[in-house]
């Protein structure tokens, strides 16, 4: 890094430096909405405990308990030791330790539903869960040591998109007092994962007991996309936190609290559907299904004049290189379907993926220069939606050169190096191969 030094009075320098930490102050309070990432956590995770109330003084994940968003790879890769928590981005409250700073989860030994809310869904390649050791230090910075490294939970996706709600019924290990879980959530098509900490107590009050189940299910107000749900309240011994809706055994809506409606939008004309609700606790404890109800959506009459909704939430999903910048949106509904998407760079239509297709990656870009881009969804009527939100990003400058390999030096997934004048990059952990003539390295066009 390059020092700027300049000659000026003391109390000029003393006038700056003031101004400069106001400016680091403020920008702290003040996060772009384009910087966000909204993706997913947890539904009883610290940031969750933090944006409920449960836990204080969290700084700003109260607002988005689910962008907890690092380099996937855990434990060789992943956030450094001491911002697990945090996985290494702006919400360092997280990262605070100490035997009484978070509330904790009641649990104990066995079966154990972990429930995910999805904001925004990815390709998944794998959902793995790990927890701490008997004698972890629960006043010392989290780190790896204080884990058990291998997942005592590993779901395997291979590229599955989960919906708005996601869980994975796991078998705890035995273990007594304060503990810590860590969910690694990882994305099948970037270097990304989404790390979230569950604080529990082995031992407590534990709450093994389902909600009652819910009755008096009944549709409404049916229409092409869209329908209304209502039921009959659930009971519980520590308090009903939500309800999940399914068709058939896949779950296609969720709720929190204990609201007794909700109103399905997205749905698909002229389609039957079969639906249950089931109540669920804050330990994860899951109802009876409730009586079903099935119904068929509505058929669009006349001629398809409806345009998709426009795609929001268009974001980076992944690094932005020299000449690469990879996409992604939040889906677009239609009174029929919407059976594209349109990628625009600086207004000029640079491709169109399938309906079913939430990102993308636009490539041939210059090295150094700003763009803009923005997502239109179409239908098979050929109604194109209004334009997503803009997207701003500067591809990186093209690299010279990056540090020389060194064969004693272990590398992790991302890392970059030259070898024998040819950039690479690291696919995953690695110590000793040689760059050129092992699979673990790829060529840096």
């Amino acid at each position: 890094m390059n020092t700027l030094r300049l000659t000026m009075p003391v109390r000029t320098k003393m006038i700056m430096a003031g101004l400069l930490a106001l400016i680091m102050v403020v920008s702290t309070l003040f996060i772009p909405s384009g910087k966000v990432s909204a993706h997913g956590n947890i539904t009883n995770s610290r940031a969750a405990l933090c944006a409920n109330g449960q836990n204080q003084n969290c700084g700003q994940i109260i607002y988005e308990p689910y962008s907890l968003e690092g380099p996937k790879g855990f434990p060789a890769a992943g956030p450094p030791d001491g911002k697990i928590a945090s996985a290494n981005t702006w919400f360092t409250q997280l990262d605070q330790q100490s035997a009484t700073r978070w509330t904790k989860v009641n649990i104990s030994p066995g079966s154990y539903t972990f429930n995910w809310n999805i904001k925004v869904p990815h390709a998944t390649t794998s959902w793995k869960y790990y927890i701490t050791k008997q004698n972890w230090n629960p006043n010392a910075p989290l780190t790896r040591d204080s884990f058990d490294l291998t997942p005592f939970c590993s779901v395997n996706s291979g590229g599955a998109m989960p919906g708005g709600s996601y869980s994975n019924t796991c078998n705890i290990p035995s273990r007594s007092g304060y503990q810590i879980i860590l969910a690694v959530w990882e994305i099948y098509d970037t270097n990304n994962a989404f790390y979230n900490v569950i604080d529990v107590n082995f031992g407590g009050d534990v709450d093994s007991q389902p909600p009652t189940t819910p009755s008096g299910l009944a549709v409404s107000n049916i229409g092409t996309t869209s329908a209304s749900l209502s039921w009959n309240a659930s009971t519980d011994n520590k308090g009903v936190a939500g309800y999940r809706i399914f068709n058939g055994s896949n779950q296609i809506a969720s709720t929190t609290g204990t609201g007794t409606t909700h109103s399905l939008t997205g749905l698909t004309s002229n389609t039957s559907y079969n639906l249950t609700v089931k109540a669920y606790d804050a330990a994860g404890n899951l109802s009876a299904a409730s009586n079903s109800v099935s119904f068929t959506t509505q058929q669009v009459s006349g001629p398809d004049v409806e345009p998709p909704t426009a795609p929001n939430s268009l974001h980076v999903m992944g690094t932005v290189t020299h000449n690469s910048v990879p996409l992604m949106w939040n889906a677009s509904t239609d009174n029929i379907g919407v059976t594209g998407y349109q990628i625009f760079r600086n207004g000029t239509l640079a491709a169109t993926v399938t309906g079913t297709t939430l990102q993308y990656t636009v490539g041939a870009l210059n090295s150094n220069t700003a763009y803009t881009f923005t997502v239109k969804a179409i239908d098979a009527a050929g109604n194109v939606s209004a334009a997503s939100n803009s997207l701003n990003v500067t591809t990186t400058a093209v690299p010279t050169s990056y540090p020389a390999w060194s064969s004693t030096t272990v590398y992790v997934g991302g890392n970059k190096v030259t070898h024998n004048g040819v950039n690479y990059e690291a696919k995953w952990w690695t110590l000793g191969e040689t760059p050129g003539n092992a699979d673990v390295w790829k060529v840096i066009p």
